[in-house]
């Protein structure tokens, strides 16, 4: 009896009794309602004054915005970096400061021309930007190798003094309808001349399709989640290389936007859209390689963000998607795990009342009142927005 007793005390400790869920209480700014497709954000430090701004990949220009300190109604004011650097257009951003001088360095792609797998002269385009001294002039841009339909790029440290720059196209030289040669994925070497050619070496050539990938940096290994037509495929930097890891999240199932996150148990999962500009949501398990849908009202879904924006100890996921669903709307959701499993998830309406047809979004703490933002890009709806954290417990 005291055995069943104490085992019965033991389970109430290990999955904690869950309160009704807080409401989520975000703020929208509009930053911008004027761009042309807002097709990538990054966030970071441009100016070095120690706030996080907005950087954006529009169509033809890339821009930043500079954080002024205050949500309070100040406009951010926009600084173009360059235009017109291909004579299509742009598709991705990465900025990340890795020379540790507190100024984000900046890679961009562009000459997006997806239905174009054949020449690489017409299609995919990488480029480091070089800052001026005042970064709200012109930057310059460097050209670097690049492979078919560049699409998505962010910066990875790999050691500990060391920082690659990571770029998956969405399809392999020569691949139709998403058959045939396979993407190759590249992590590029960072020269001490930026001028001179930037060394790269190959990290995955077996997938059809990519879409979005997910990094995470430890004391073992970096990692890098791709996913993709295949499944979300994972590998890894160790002993100066990348290398297969032989582990598949969600294998079989194709995925467009992956996340890594954490359950009030502490488990590991993966957010992801599925399939690929899919009307899916998807919590996948690491462990049992299972799946379970958190919704299928998305249409095109294609942004994923996730982070503890209630301060509840453990991950919640936005998500957004860029074309009318089912009940015709466009915009920002987020989903909170009810359990400490995850086995049942409550949905919120950011902007019921605001048209977001979301391309991007970030996370990202902008007032420094430690709080996760949402900063989210619209295409259909040509602006930027901020969705203001108005946690009040804290």
């Amino acid at each position: 009896m005291m055995k069943k007793l104490f085992l019965s005390l033991l389970s109430l400790v290990s999955y904690p009794i869950f309160a009704q869920t807080p409401t989520p209480n975000f703020k929208i700014q509009v930053v911008d309602n004027q761009i042309s497709i807002g097709y990538g954000l990054a966030i970071g430090d441009v100016d070095g004054d120690k706030r996080l701004d907005i950087l954006l990949a529009d169509q033809k220009d890339i821009v930043w915005y500079k954080n002024e300190g205050t949500k309070s109604g100040e406009s951010w004011k926009r600084y173009v970096m360059v235009s017109n650097i291909t004579s299509k257009d742009n598709v991705c951003i990465a900025a990340r400061d890795i020379d540790g001088d507190g100024k984000v360095e900046v890679a961009i792609g562009a000459m997006w021309n997806p239905a174009e797998t054949k020449d690489i002269t017409q299609s995919g385009a990488v480029f480091y930007l070089i800052r001026p001294q005042d970064p709200t002039q012109r930057w310059e841009a460097v050209q670097l190798h690049h492979e078919i339909t560049t699409h998505r790029m962010r910066w990875a440290q790999v050691s500990k003094n060391k920082y690659q720059l990571i770029v998956v196209p969405l399809h392999g030289l020569g691949n139709t309808n998403g058959a045939g040669t396979g993407v190759k994925i590249l992590a590029y070497d960072v020269p001490k001349n930026p001028k001179q050619p930037w060394p790269y070496q190959l990290i995955d050539s077996t997938l059809h399709i990519t879409h979005n990938f997910e990094i995470w940096e430890d004391t073992n290994a970096t990692k890098v989640l791709i996913g993709s037509k295949e499944g979300g495929k994972v590998v890894a930097y160790q002993k100066n290389q990348w290398q297969p890891t032989g582990q598949w999240i969600g294998e079989g199932l194709g995925v467009g936007e992956v996340r890594r996150g954490n359950l009030p148990n502490k488990e590991e999962f993966v957010a992801a859209v599925a399939p690929w500009h899919g009307n899916q949501l998807v919590v996948l398990n690491p462990k049992t390689n299972t799946k379970k849908i958190l919704t299928d009202r998305l249409s095109q879904g294609h942004a994923l963000a996730c982070g503890d924006f209630l301060g509840l100890g453990y991950s919640q996921i936005a998500v957004g998607w860029r074309n009318p669903n089912p009940d015709k709307k466009v915009g920002v959701r987020l989903f909170v795990p009810k359990d400490a499993t995850g086995e049942n998830w409550e949905e919120f309406v950011l902007d019921e009342s605001v048209m977001m047809a979301c391309e991007d979004l970030q996370a990202a703490d902008l007032d420094g009142d430690g709080d996760l933002d949402i900063i989210a890009a619209g295409r259909a709806t040509l602006n930027v927005l901020i969705y203001w954290n108005q946690r009040i417990s804290r």
